[in-house]
């Protein structure tokens, strides 16, 4: 018969391996053969998500707000 260690010993080195093993069989990989970088072989079945548009000028906010200084320095100059 084993000893309590040994076998405690035993439990945690056979868990760990089919822990490791479980690990390495989910995930999809690249790997690099002859200077490619190849993907997973599951990349066709990839949820792929795209960001939503965004406005075509990223700074409309800022060209509002020189648009708006602006009108208010004229409004300030007629003023005078």
């Amino acid at each position: 018969m084993m000893s309590s260690d040994l076998k405690n010993c035993l439990r945690i080195c056979l868990s760990t391996a089919a822990l490791g093993a479980v690990v390495v069989a989910s995930t999809g990989c690249q790997s690099s053969i002859n200077g490619q970088t190849l993907p997973s072989p599951y990349y066709l079945f990839d949820d792929v998500q795209y960001p939503a548009a965004g406005p075509e000028f990223k700074l409309s906010r800022e060209a509002a707000a020189m648009r708006a200084a602006e009108a208010e320095a004229k409004l300030n100059e007629n003023d005078r």
